[in-house]
């Protein structure tokens, strides 16, 4: 392997940097999308992603689809993050911890990311490369290593579960506001 005599790196060092420098950006932005807006997950994936893809860098520049292959990646670790055992401990709660506004993936509404991360983890990835980035099924299949009949179904089952949560019937804000509206309703008769 060629070695760049200037700063001491290999070339796959140079153009694995080049990589990092140029999608770092896009590969953070569809991290978020698939963790429904946690960053911090998202910024691990990442990392994860990059150190998966360096040790692989031959086998990603031999990719017939670079970009399907770095997908995959990116799904792989975000479901081998999820079977980790910390995520069987962890307890639900009614309650969500407040979130800064920046945590929501960009341009997404707030309420679609809780609804997607309410999905498990290959169908909310099926919903982001279909609907987000706008991929077939045969490249949604690809990103996703399984058949495009799973990519269809699995779909399906996503949308069906987002269309309850976003059609669920939201709760007041508070009491205070309820009067108004009855106050309001009384004066539109």
């Amino acid at each position: 392997m060629k070695r760049d005599r200037g700063s001491g790196r290999s070339e796959r060092d140079e153009q694995f940097h080049d990589f990092v420098a140029d999608r770092r950006g896009h590969l953070l932005h569809t991290a978020r999308l698939l963790t429904a807006g946690d960053g911090h997950l998202a910024e691990d994936l990442v990392q994860t992603a990059l150190t998966k893809l360096y040790v692989s860098w031959t086998a990603y520049r031999r990719a017939a689809n670079p970009d399907g292959y770095v997908r995959r990646v990116l799904v792989n670790a975000l479901i081998t993050e999820r079977r980790r055992a910390w995520w069987r401990f962890e307890r639900p709660s009614e309650r969500l911890p407040e979130r800064a506004a920046a945590d929501t993936p960009d341009g997404t509404d707030p309420e679609l990311a809780q609804a997607l991360g309410a999905l498990p983890p290959r169908m909310r990835a099926a919903v982001v490369f279909r609907f987000f980035y706008e991929l077939d099924v045969a490249e949604t299949a690809e990103a996703l290593g399984c058949s495009t009949g799973t990519v269809k179904s699995q779909t399906a089952r996503a949308l069906d579960k987002l269309r309850a949560a976003l059609e669920r019937p939201t709760a007041p804000r508070s009491t205070s506001a309820q009067p108004t509206t009855l106050h309001q309703q009384e004066l539109t008769r």
